[in-house]
């Protein structure tokens, strides 16, 4: 395969579309009903929908609003997540496939709901999401999904055809579904949470939660958040007193490419059931309309030189559009759960004002209008109708325990063969490299970036101590056991993580 020669680093387009939106850090202690950590678009919604119900709340962000997962994502607004509801049903019964259906329907004509009222330009628009399959294995699979979806209310058909210049065996449609802009429905709901003592704050990372009365909350500046209700929608929970989610959360990459195709876009949102997964959807710009192509699915820090994802969704896109001008890349990270719901509720069955938001699996646009509304209903009025299929601490978990078993054993491996491996005694570093040396007996990592500074950090994780591995296409050192995620020069690009990594001073030759 010819290696393909990209003119810019990865970067989004959502982000690359919009300016950041200028809110404060936090600088002085206060007090609120409500404290939400995180400032995607979960943590977003969830102030937005409390603030409307009339509590005061303040969202503290590490970053800047939207830069996070929501700003990486592909961004589709659906119900259809994969073959999910047979799933569902064989799991854990026909009820809680109902649910599901129930819970992300709702969830988008929610959002479009809040689009509408709001008037928000955000390029919403309303299109059939299709998972389809290219293989004879998968057909009876697709069908039977078909004929479920359609027993749950949900506008379902199966099909033989597709307009995408792909043969296919088989596919299922979920109409009325949407896609958006993410960032610019984020930004433009954001507007709404300053005032009457409800506030958002960027750049001020939670260090600290204090159960004692009232939860106390610190962030890395020192300053203090006072709040009865605590809502931590940070991707992956920042608190890790008890609840042993790192052994419950199972982080995994995917990448992106936007494309100009010579050819005309036929609409629609499009996912393959098999792996190698591959998405497409539209991507309307002011230069045009664009064709987003994804996939490349593997558990973070693990796997192929990360570059090579980039190459392989090029080849792919070429294939099926020939001649197609690669104009944006990026990649994203999500968790997943043992049984492939989220987790949205209380953090534990004993903590009625901490609560959880976390892995959507990939879907993320209507599961967190999904947990925004749980955690609403449960703060206001006690109760939710799909509290119990949500639940963090649902009893239903027990019936993915191989699943469980297989992803704490490739942790516990990763850790061990991290800490026991062997590294180069070559420092020999060209401008953009970077590897794992020893030095003084520590595991250093080197980068030594176009102007031939290196940058020199320990690689152990500030999290739980694995050891972080080289992710070439991002240029930062990524942890191959819970995901946190940092740069070269050892600062959190994404938790668990909460401290940032040591540096090591000194050059290498």
């Amino acid at each position: 395969m010819e290696k393909y020669t990209f003119a810019q680093p990865p970067h989004p387009y959502w982000l690359a579309s919009t300016s950041d939106a200028d809110y404060p850090v936090l600088d002085r202690d206060i007090k609120v009903d409500a404290a939400i950590i995180g400032g995607g678009i979960t943590g977003i919604s969830c102030a937005y929908l409390l603030k409307k119900a009339g509590l005061s709340v303040a969202v503290l962000e590490a970053d800047r609003l939207g830069q996070g997962a929501t700003g990486h994502t592909t961004a589709k607004i659906t119900s259809q997540h994969g073959l999910i509801y047979n799933k569902i049903k064989k799991q854990m019964g026909m009820e809680a496939a109902q649910q599901y259906a129930a819970a992300n329907e709702q969830a988008i004509r929610e959002i479009e709901a809040i689009i509408q009222e709001k008037e928000i330009d955000c390029d919403f628009s309303r299109q059939t999401a299709y998972v389809y399959t290219e293989r004879d294995g998968y057909v009876q699979e697709i069908e039977e999904e078909a004929k479920l979806a359609q027993e749950l209310g949900i506008e379902a058909n199966f099909v033989t055809e597709i307009e995408l210049p792909i043969k296919i065996k088989a596919a299922v449609s979920f109409g009325k579904q949407a896609q958006f802009h993410p960032r610019k429905y984020l930004l433009a709901l954001a507007q709404d949470i300053p005032d009457d003592n409800s506030h958002i704050f960027i750049q001020s990372r939670v260090v600290d939660i204090d159960e004692e009365k009232n939860y106390l909350i610190t962030t890395a500046a020192g300053k203090k958040v006072v709040a009865e209700k605590v809502i931590i929608a940070s991707h992956y929970p920042c608190y890790n007193k008890a609840g042993l989610y790192f052994a419950r959360l199972f982080p995994h990459r995917s990448y992106v490419v936007a494309i100009k195709a010579q050819e005309a876009y036929p609409g629609g949102m499009y996912i393959t059931a098999e792996e190698p997964g591959r998405s497409f959807r539209s991507l309307p710009t002011e230069d045009g309309e664009l064709i987003m192509i994804g996939g490349e699915h593997h558990k973070t820090g693990q796997g192929v030189d990360t570059r090579q994802h980039y190459q392989n969704l090029v080849a792919y896109a070429r294939e099926v559009y020939p001649g197609a001008e690669i104009l944006y890349r990026w990649s994203t990270q999500d968790y997943l759960t043992p049984d492939q719901i989220p987790y949205a509720g209380y953090f534990l069955p004993n903590t009625p004002n901490l609560f959880l938001a976390t892995g959507f699996r990939r879907w993320g646009m209507t599961n967190s209008m999904v947990s925004a509304m749980i955690i609403r209903d449960l703060i206001v009025s006690g109760e939710s109708p799909w509290q119990d299929l949500y639940n963090p601490s649902r009893q239903t978990i027990a019936a993915s325990g191989k699943t469980f078993v297989v992803e704490n054993l490739n942790v516990a491996n990763q850790l061990i063969k991290g800490k026991l491996s062997a590294v180069p005694t070559d420092t020999e570093l060209e401008a953009g490299e970077a590897k794992v040396i020893m030095i003084d007996g520590d595991k250093v990592g080197v980068y030594k970036d176009e102007k031939g500074t290196q940058h020199l950090v320990d690689t152990t994780c500030t999290h739980l101590g694995c050891e972080l591995k080289w992710n070439a296409a991002e240029k930062s050192w990524d942890c191959p056991c819970h995901g946190s995620r940092f740069t070269y020069e050892g600062e959190i690009i994404e938790g668990p993580a909460v401290k940032p990594l040591r540096t090591v001073k000194g050059q290498t030759d």
